[in-house]
C-alpha cells in the first residue's frame, strides 16, 4: 500500500517528503474535495518532486465535455521518469452512457500530454443520485483509465467508513483489483483508520486532513505523514502486483 499525502502549495512537498509520501498529490481543499490547484502552484509543486517520485492532481468533477477539455486543456506537464496521474470526478452525473462519454474524452485529453499521464476516476461514497462507485468502476475499466479512487464527497467528519462499512468498501477494492485497476481509498481517512485500511487490500490511501497541523485546511506536517506511514505494515511498502505492473508502463 502506498501513502499518497495531497498538498496545496510548494512549500507543502518538503514536509510531505520527508515524513513518508510515495505519491504527492497537487489539490486545493478550498475548492471542493477535487478542487484544482491554479496551474503556477501546480508548477511550482512539480518542480520540487523529485523526478522519481510519483505525482497526482486533481482536476476537479466534470460534468460534461467542455468541462473535461477545459480541466485537462489547463494541466502544464512535462515528461517525468515516475507515473502521473489525473484524478477527475464526475459528481451530478448519474447516466452511464454520459459517464462512458466524458471518461472517453478524458483519457483522449490526457494523452495529449506529454508522458501520457494516467486517469484516475473518482467514485463517491456518500452523495446519493450520482453513478454508484461500482458502476463507475466498469466503466473506467472500459474507457483504460489506470484506477479508481473511491472518496467522499461532503467532509463533515462520518469520511469513508462512515458512509461505507469496511466490508462493503473491501468488495469494492476487491472488484476494481479484478478489473485490472488500481484501487485508491481516501475520505477523512485519520490514524485510526490505517490498520482497516491495510485490510482492505487497497494500493494507494490518500489523505489529506491526518496529514496537517490543523485539520484538512491546515499545513502539511512531517511529523503526522510519518505518524501515518509507520501505521502501515512492512509488507506494505511497495506497490501490489496490479500497481507494480501500472507502475511499470511509465
Amino acid at each position: 500500500m502506498q501513502l499518497l499525502v495531497s498538498v496545496r502549495s510548494a512549500a507543502e512537498v518538503a514536509p510531505a517528503l520527508a515524513g513518508g509520501a510515495d505519491i504527492i498529490d497537487a489539490k486545493e481543499p478550498a475548492r471542493g474535495p477535487l478542487g484544482a490547484v491554479a496551474a503556477d502552484v501546480m508548477a511550482e509543486v512539480l518542480a520540487r518532486v523529485p523526478e522519481d517520485r510519483r505525482f497526482s492532481a486533481a482536476l476537479g468533477d466534470l460534468s460534461t465535455e467542455e468541462d473535461v477539455l477545459r480541466a485537462f486543456g489547463s494541466v502544464r506537464l512535462a515528461p517525468r521518469r515516475a507515473a502521473v496521474y489525473l484524478k477527475a470526478g464526475f459528481g451530478g452525473v448519474s447516466s452511464a452512457t454520459v459517464l462512458s462519454r466524458l471518461l472517453d474524452c478524458a483519457i483522449e485529453a490526457a494523452a495529449r500530454h506529454p508522458g501520457y499521464p494516467r486517469l484516475v476516476a473518482v467514485a463517491y461514497a456518500d452523495r446519493a443520485g450520482f453513478l454508484p462507485p461500482a458502476d463507475l468502476a466498469q466503466r473506467a475499466a472500459y474507457a483504460g483509465a489506470a484506477g479508481v479512487l473511491l472518496d467522499t464527497y461532503h467532509k463533515d467528519g462520518r469520511g469513508l467508513f462512515g458512509s461505507m462499512t469496511p466490508d462493503a468498501v473491501a468488495a469494492w477494492v476487491a472488484g476494481v483489483r479484478r478489473l485490472g485497476l488500481l484501487a485508491a481509498v481516501a475520505g477523512e481517512i485519520g490514524l485510526a483508520d490505517m490498520e482497516t485500511v491495510q485490510a482492505l487490500g487497497v494500493d494507494i490511501v490518500g489523505v489529506r486532513g491526518a496529514a496537517c497541523e490543523g485539520g484538512r485546511g491546515g499545513t502539511v506536517s512531517a511529523q503526522r505523514v510519518t505518524e501515518l506511514r509507520l501505521r502501515m505494515t512492512p509488507n506494505a511498502f511497495g506497490l501490489s502486483s496490479i500497481g507494480g505492473k501500472a507502475e511499470g508502463l511509465s
